[in-house]
């Protein structure tokens, strides 16, 4: 191996493992095949890995877009490095996009193949293939893929994956040492991935990430995050085709040596914690919200003194914690009570998710306080971090041993974070890694960023690049935030920032996560830009609601979007009015919708990474908003 690259590209890393970390026999990944879970060693992923790189035809032309469409598993691994080793770049494609969508992206980035992993992917890719060009392969990654090709017409060729694997073996002989010195040739700042970034408004843009954002992303992050092992295991669910779960489990398991194994599905995921019991999981603030809905619910549905100690030992839990992050020793009793609260009540909820955690790593979007601080009292550790797709994507991260809850952590080695007045872009501060003070604290203003996390820019984009990055470096995020006590905090997206008739400026994310305490409340979408008063569509928590009003599937099928019923209005005011007193007078909601399912990706509300398209629903809900500007005000 080139020892100037060794350990800098993305190809390196599993090389590194082996030579350094694990014997070729050791578990790399491990999946469900049936009713067992299967183990795959390195020495078995780099026999398919190398297999792949030789089947390639015209694998010399480093830069060549190679496109992915497929779910969680050691599929993507192979595929992925395979064509990260020949100098191929990465370009993945959201399972859940439209066929125009898909089309755009193989067409931006002239992709010369797409795996695509099963049927129905497969189908949405047959539709629009003649419409791309530069295709020149789609290869199935699945069994009897040939009935859908009846009557198809394509330019492009098809090959299964299987197949192209088994020729791939018989060619790795012939063409291994061009392998490894294509793979010796790659430099750190050449490209390693294209990830499409939708947006909540616009055309997707490629963002341009190099094998030195990766592989330093990640390697700073780690430092920040000491305690990840060779020998953990990591379970994932979350897709790869996010840059999120693509860093922090695959490219963070390649560097620590820790083993991946992936989740079947969201439905099946708790079912699987218990079977792999992970050590770290990579998870969305939703699930942490469920999880804690659920524990709520199971720990004090059947009431009496069963009830009592679910709540009791919560109450145990946070004066143990807070005496410990105090850096303070717990008393004698108090010890004995936190003893008997883990008996009685979190090993329990421990058990559920396998028993073996040591952290939760939370990233994609704000985790409310209480549920970070719930997860804390039990004795979890949830750990936030930030970034964008832009930054490859670690900015900031909580570090283990101090957790300000409400806040993303400290900024990784390496880079640099300002917070700018939005209006004057006077720079109220810049802070490193090394410039961390427990006790600072700064002005709000826009979130920007230099330093090695940033992206090399948008691809076939030069305006955009240049709105995004300007000229002394800064890469503007888009996102409100501050300094608090060391840490940085989120405030909100600039974007989504409503002024309201007076001027009073209204970041929707805090106000939103307030009424999200309750749990009869699945999301919260504000309204008020422009308007004398904030209202907001509430979409309802579907089990409570089924619970409380005995409804079937059928209410939640029927056309009309909106819950006019007034019991349920009633029932919902009645915690939005004793919520609303936590806030002031002008971010409170004064009426409401209750919409009867949640936005959807498939009606282009929402994107891939579950944010919503502010300007496509308040277009498509027109009417409905402005009723709760003409009727009486509901919730004040």
């Amino acid at each position: 191996m080139n020892s100037v690259t060794e350990r800098q590209t993305v190809p390196s890393l599993i090389r590194y493992l082996v030579k350094h970390i694990h014997p070729a026999t050791h578990t790399f990944l491990s999946h469900k095949v049936g009713d067992e879970w299967v183990d795959i060693t390195y020495g078995e992923a780099l026999d398919k890995i190398d297999a792949i790189s030789a089947w390639f035809p015209g694998y010399r032309h480093k830069g060549d877009k190679l496109a992915l469409i497929i779910e969680n598993g050691p599929d993507f691994i192979y595929y992925d490095q395979a064509l990260q080793q020949i100098g191929g770049v990465n370009t993945s494609i959201y399972p859940t996009l439209s066929e125009t969508e898909i089309e755009y992206i193989l067409n931006d980035s002239d992709a010369r193949t797409i795996i695509c992993g099963n049927p129905f992917l497969f189908r949405k890719v047959l539709k629009i293939a003649n419409n791309c060009p530069a295709l020149e392969r789609i290869i199935p990654a699945f069994d009897d893929y040939e009935k859908y090709l009846e009557k198809q017409r394509l330019n492009a060729g098809v090959i299964r994956f299987k197949d192209l694997i088994s020729v791939g073996l018989t060619l790795v002989k012939k063409y291994g040492s061009d392998i490894k010195i294509a793979r010796e040739a790659i430099l750190p700042s050449d490209l390693s991935c294209l990830i499409y970034t939708s947006g909540t408004t616009g055309i997707p843009k490629g963002v341009m990430l190099t094998h030195k954002n990766t592989v330093e992303n990640v390697r700073v992050s780690l430092l920040q995050i000491p305690i990840i092992e060779k020998t953990d295991v990591f379970l994932s669910f979350l897709p790869l085709s996010h840059v999120f779960e693509r860093t922090a489990t695959y490219h963070v398991c390649l560097y620590a040596g820790a083993k991946i194994a992936f989740a079947q599905s969201l439905e099946l995921l708790a079912k699987n914690m218990g079977e792999v019991k992970p050590n770290v999981m990579n998870c969305v603030p939703r699930l942490l919200e469920r999880i804690h809905d659920r524990a709520m619910k199971n720990g004090t549905s059947a009431g009496g003194v069963k009830a009592k100690i679910f709540l009791w030992a919560p109450d145990i839990g946070r004066k143990y914690r807070i005496a410990n992050e105090d850096g303070k020793k717990s008393g004698l009793l108090l010890n004995s009570q936190h003893a008997l609260a883990e008996k009685l009540v979190f090993s329990k909820i421990k058990e559920r998710t396998g028993g073996n955690l040591k952290i939760m790593l939370s990233g994609g979007g704000a985790l409310p306080k209480n549920i970070g601080e719930f997860f804390g009292d039990l004795g979890i550790k949830v750990l936030e971090g930030f970034g964008l797709t832009e930054t490859s994507p670690v900015m900031a991260v909580t570090e283990v041993h101090r957790q300000i809850y409400g806040t993303v952590g400290r900024i990784v080695p390496g880079i640099e974070v300002a917070i700018q007045n939005v209006d004057t872009k006077e720079i109220y501060t810049i802070q490193t890694h090394e410039s961390f003070k427990e006790d600072f604290q700064s002005e709000e203003g826009e979130i920007i960023v230099r330093g090695h996390c940033v992206m090399k820019g948008y691809y076939n984009k030069p305006e955009e690049t240049a709105a995004t990055i300007d000229k002394d470096g800064w890469l503007h995020t888009g996102d409100i935030g501050r300094f608090y006590k060391g840490n940085l905090q989120i405030t909100d997206r600039l974007k989504n920032m409503l002024v309201n008739a007076y001027g009073k400026n209204i970041y929707p994310t805090p106000v939103e996560n307030t009424y999200l305490k309750s749990p009869k409340i699945e999301s919260v979408f504000l309204l008020g830009d422009k308007r004398e008063y904030i209202t907001a569509f509430i979409i309802p928590a579907k089990e409570a609601l089924q619970e409380q009003f005995g409804l079937d599937e059928t209410f939640f099928e029927e056309a009309e979007p909106f819950i006019e019923n007034r019991e349920i209005k009633d029932w919902l005011n009645q915690d939005i009015r004793k919520l609303s007193n936590e806030l002031a007078k002008f971010e409170r909601i004064k009426n409401f919708k209750i919409k009867r399912t949640p936005f959807s990706m498939e009606e282009g509300e929402i994107t891939p990474t579950m944010k919503a398209k502010r300007k496509v629903i308040e277009k498509k809900y027109v009417d409905a908003i402005e009723e709760l500007y003409a009727g009486d005000v509901e919730a004040d």
